[in-house]
């Protein structure tokens, strides 16, 4: 029998823009017409699957949450961390009204910036993502999930950190991927493992301590930790400024004839705090193909 949590949260929260850019990962099981997703979560050291469905629209938005498993206030908590159903939309884009992403934050209203499933799968993806372009990302995401993690209810669980500790580098590279990312793979995966990286507490550090941690670790540069606080940890006011999409993103806002540069960049965002973040969101939202074909 599965049971079933209702939440009730402010609007605007678009959960169909939500379900749209997580389809783009083939490890999601989502449901389009049912707008539905299944979470693949932990109670304790049982797996569990957590359906989210919208039962409300953008402006009135709430959601039934139903599990073969009672779920506990543990796991409610970690669905509305994971879906940011906490974050006020409605101030941030009050806030972004008076810059120059008023137009691009009018058109994606209430897109919010939903995190990975579990930080360990966050950092794990920002590794294998390095360097390879976004479709072959995924390919070797999948792959990697499908050879050491499991499936429950249609749902693909990631191997835990312990279980890939346990791996031979030949293994990973037998998905196609390079010896030196198989080793941070691994490497880093035996370091969460023995409580050397205790990822799980890093919630507890600041954004620059986070940074001054992660990237002494072999394979772990400046780029991975800005996606692990931003996607993994949901840190509000993170601008990465190197990156291609959001230079392609402000080149047409602003109607340039190239990519701005680090100091026009740094000095538009200034106005854009404390919710940089967002800002990155909506401007990447702004140049995605997905973002135009949405059905609204």
């Amino acid at each position: 029998m599965w049971k079933l949590v209702k939440i009730k949260i402010n609007g605007p929260y678009d959960f169909d823009r939500v379900l749209q850019r997580l389809s783009i990962d083939p490890l999601m099981a989502i449901h389009s017409t049912e707008r539905s997703v299944k979470v693949p979560m932990y109670q304790e050291e049982t797996p569990i699957v957590v359906k989210v469905q919208a039962t409300g629209a953008k402006q009135d938005p709430s959601f039934e949450l139903s599990s073969s498993a009672t779920l506990t206030d543990k796991e409610i908590q970690q669905i509305k961390t994971i879906f940011q159903w906490d974050k006020p939309l409605q101030d941030i884009s009050n806030h972004f009204a008076k810059t120059d992403l008023a137009t691009i934050f009018q058109e994606h209203e209430g897109t919010p910036l939903v995190l990975d499933f579990d930080l360990y799968h966050c950092l794990m993806k920002c590794i294998i993502h390095q360097q390879v372009n976004m479709k072959f990302a995924h390919t070797l995401t999948e792959r990697f999930v499908h050879t050491f993690g499991f499936e429950k209810e249609g749902v693909w669980f990631y191997p835990k950190p312990e279980d890939v500790a346990k791996l031979d580098y030949e293994q990973i590279t037998e998905l196609k991927m390079s010896r030196r990312k198989a080793e941070y793979i691994i490497d880093t995966s035996k370091l969460i493992a023995n409580g050397d990286l205790p990822l799980y507490s890093l919630d507890n550090m600041s954004d620059e301590e986070i940074l001054k941690k992660l990237i002494k670790i072999r394979g772990i540069g400046p780029w991975t930790v800005q996606n692990l606080l931003l996607f993994g940890l949901g840190r509000p006011n993170l601008f990465p400024i190197a990156d291609i999409g959001i230079q392609n993103a402000l080149k047409k806002l602003k109607g340039l004839d190239q990519k701005p540069t680090v100091l026009q960049m740094q000095e538009w965002a200034k106005e854009w705090e404390p919710y940089l973040s967002y800002a990155s969101l909506y401007l990447w939202r702004s140049i995605e193909p997905q973002a135009e074909e949405l059905v609204k």
